[in-house]
C-alpha cells in the first residue's frame, strides 16, 4: 500500500503571467502540451522595468462544459419565453 499523495487534478482555467521572456513561452507551451488551448487574447503592460504578459489557458472539456450550460440555459428561457415580457431594456 502506497502513501503517495494522489495527482492533483488540473484546472479547467489557468492564467499563466510573467515577464515577456523565453521561460514565459516555454511555460504556455508546457500548458499545450498538457492538452490546455489558449483562451482569449494575451495582455501585455509594462511596470516601468520590464513587460509583463499573460495569457489564459482552458482545457477544452471546460468550454464544452461550459457551452453545454449555456446552451441548456437557453432551452430553458426559450421554453419560458411565453411567460416572460421583454421590454426592450434589458429587463424581463
Amino acid at each position: 500500500m502506497s502513501d503517495a499523495p494522489a495527482p492533483e487534478e488540473k484546472l479547467s482555467y489557468r492564467l499563466i503571467s510573467g515577464s515577456d521572456n523565453r521561460e514565459f513561452c516555454e511555460r504556455i507551451s508546457n500548458a499545450l502540451a498538457e492538452g490546455y488551448v489558449l483562451h482569449g487574447s494575451p495582455a501585455a503592460t509594462f511596470n516601468g522595468t520590464s513587460v509583463i504578459v499573460a495569457q489564459a489557458v482552458v482545457l477544452p472539456a471546460a468550454i464544452a462544459s461550459a457551452d453545454a450550460a449555456v446552451a441548456y440555459a437557453v432551452d430553458d428561457l426559450e421554453s419560458a419565453g411565453e411567460d416572460l415580457d421583454f421590454d426592450g431594456e434589458g429587463h424581463a
